[in-house]
């Protein structure tokens, strides 16, 4: 019993992982890309295909089987005329003999064979009136007598008639026609005369009491080879299985070849007008409709092949698209892992063409990025080295200026030990690398404890006006920046220090605009050019804190910001500054709010 249910289990957990696997797989190829295009290609492809098959097949298939059904019963209208003309034609010849024989004017045939000469005259008309009426499907024409004696040709042996199946059976008292149906010809006296020709018979009997005939039989033989030959020509065409029967139920021809009706098979039927009897031919309905299953097989074949080739064309198409998709994703693949020299190669011109040549570019821009941060990162640590190397003991220096301006303080040198004083401010900002923005109000301070050195060392000949609102102050500003400015001013600008200083700071908008105008001698159009371009080599100090500047900005806020130029030689020089408004937090500005203030 425990086996039993560790194999049950071991079933349903091999059941369980089948599942699984099999989900996995499913739900595998439903995300794959080419999966998706080639299902929905073989769908928009098969759709109309299938629909457009199935239509043409009904309208063919229901077409086809019209037409054969209209075939068939045209064919069996045509039997039954050509049947119908060969009865009629021998019933009218019987007709007409019985006339003659019951004409009352006429002495009419004997019983026996003719012994006086009027008999023979009377034999020798009716024999030219038999011989008149036949024509060329005409086999016989026979009037046998109750004796055994017959009129017409010396061929007949009246005792072969029994070989006829119907003339055997023929009942003994009888009015009217009476048809024998089909048979071979083969009741003469010599079986050469006839070659057992296939015929149809019809016998008519004689009632005349008051004639010498009476009881005597007319037999009318006629050729039905070409009736024959029609019904199994049309037996040919259409597989059908030809019936005739009479009104008793005899039948009177049928088809060769063995037949079991049912209820399904297609029947074209007819009734003869002149002896009333049926006329059937019936095919089975696999025959029937044999050739719209023709049709169906085609177009089932069609169909399937044509799957196949839109299979084959989905598939073909689906790879080369997927396959390019493929090797985009394997480079991105490899970007992702780090091989930043992956290029993709660009096949053909169409969106996916763009698309490799975008991700080419990208992978450009990406590398030369990343060449660009790691010279940055290169500069940076090369500036830190610098800031570390700058900062090697600098209390030594301010400790040195500290007691040079105590020793002049002493020596009652106010002149020296207020320059020292002031430089000891400026470089003391110069040497503070902890932040590179700092507020307008501390770089503002440090433009003072400057222009206080330029001050005690030119003397008061130059004018500095400076036009700021209070509320600016706490925005930030890039680290030594004006000070290079001013400088280039007093080294560059001013001879001996003598000249105008004018400095507007304002607001615009979500942007600071500071202006710096002097006074001095200017610079010609060439210089100017030049100001900002990384490639010309500086001669001295000349024009070298404009574009430091200028690049703080930029590096800062931004390339859309920075300085801008105007100058004329001999009139002065004029600097605009645009960069957007950015406040630090209170705390440092706290710390920040002593010395400058706008005026």
């Amino acid at each position: 019993m425990k086996k039993r249910r560790k194999d049950s289990g071991e079933i349903i957990m091999s059941f369980q992982r089948t599942k699984k696997v099999a989900g996995r797989m499913f739900a595998g190829a439903y995300r794959s890309i080419r999966t998706k295009l080639l299902s929905w290609f073989l769908i928009v492809t098969l759709i109309p295909l299938f629909s457009l098959g199935a239509l043409s097949y009904y309208q063919s298939a229901r077409i086809i089987n019209s037409q054969f059904g209209k075939y068939g019963d045209n064919a069996v209208a045509q039997l039954e005329q050509q049947t119908s003309s060969t009865l009629s034609r021998m019933k009218q010849t019987a007709e007409t003999i019985y006339s003659y024989l019951l004409d009352p004017s006429r002495m009419g045939i004997g019983n026996q064979a003719p012994t006086t000469y009027r008999d023979i005259l009377e034999k020798n008309d009716f024999e030219s009136l038999l011989k008149s009426l036949r024509t060329q499907l005409t086999a016989g024409i026979y009037i046998i007598t109750t004796s055994g004696y017959y009129y017409g040709e010396n061929n007949l042996d009246v005792a072969k008639l029994d070989r006829i199946p119907l003339w055997r059976s023929k009942p003994k008292a009888y009015a009217g026609t009476y048809w024998l149906g089909f048979y071979p010809q083969d009741h003469f006296i010599k079986s050469s005369d006839s070659g057992n020709r296939s015929v149809i018979g019809l016998a008519v009997p004689i009632h005349h009491p008051d004639k010498s005939q009476d009881g005597s039989i007319i037999l009318i033989e006629e050729y039905a080879e070409e009736l024959l030959q029609m019904f199994r020509q049309f037996e040919e065409d259409t597989h059908a299985h030809l019936q005739i029967s009479s009104p008793d139920g005899t039948v009177i021809y049928e088809t060769d070849a063995a037949y079991s009706p049912k209820d399904s098979d297609v029947t074209w039927s007819r009734t003869l007008a002149v002896n009333q009897w049926t006329l059937e031919a019936r095919i089975p309905a696999k025959a029937f409709y044999r050739s719209s299953g023709i049709i169906r097989a085609n177009t089932m074949t069609v169909a399937i092949l044509s799957c196949l080739l839109a299979f084959g064309i989905a598939y073909l198409f689906s790879s080369r698209f997927t396959s390019r998709i493929r090797t985009l994703k394997d480079s991105m693949q490899k970007v992702s892992f780090g091989k930043l020299d992956t290029r993709t190669p660009i096949d053909g011109r169409d969106e996916l063409g763009s698309l490799d040549m975008s991700f080419n570019r990208m992978v450009t821009g990406i590398q030369e990025l990343i060449g660009e941060v790691e010279r940055s990162e290169r500069l940076k640590k090369e500036a830190e080295l610098r800031a570390f190397h700058y900062q090697i003991n600098p209390h030594l220096l301010f400790n040195t200026l500290n007691s040079i301006q105590w020793k002049a303080r002493l020596e009652g040198a106010e002149d020296i030990r207020l320059m020292l004083y002031h430089l000891t401010m400026v470089l003391e900002g110069n040497l503070d690398i902890s932040q590179e923005l700092v507020t307008l109000r501390r770089e503002l301070r440090m433009i003072e404890h400057f222009l206080k050195v330029q001050e005690i060392r030119y003397g008061e000949v130059f004018r500095y006006r400076l036009e700021c609102d209070d509320s600016l102050l706490p925005y930030l500003i890039p680290r030594m920046t004006l000070q290079p400015l001013f400088e280039n001013i007093f080294f560059h600008a001013f001879t001996d220090g003598e000249g105008e200083i004018d400095m507007s700071i304002r607001m615009d908008g979500d942007d600071l605009v500071l202006m710096l105008r002097d006074n001095g001698a200017g610079m010609k159009e060439e210089q100017l050019a030049r100001l900002f371009s990384p490639e010309v080599k500086r001669k001295g100090r000349g024009g070298l804190g404009v574009r430091n500047a200028d690049q703080k900005f930029k590096l800062h806020f931004g390339p859309l910001y920075g300085l801008t130029v105007y100058s004329v030689k001999g009139e002065g020089t004029t600097i605009t500054i645009r960069w957007p408004k950015k406040e630090e937090s209170d705390d440092v500005g706290n710390r920040e709010n002593q010395g400058a203030d706008c005026r």
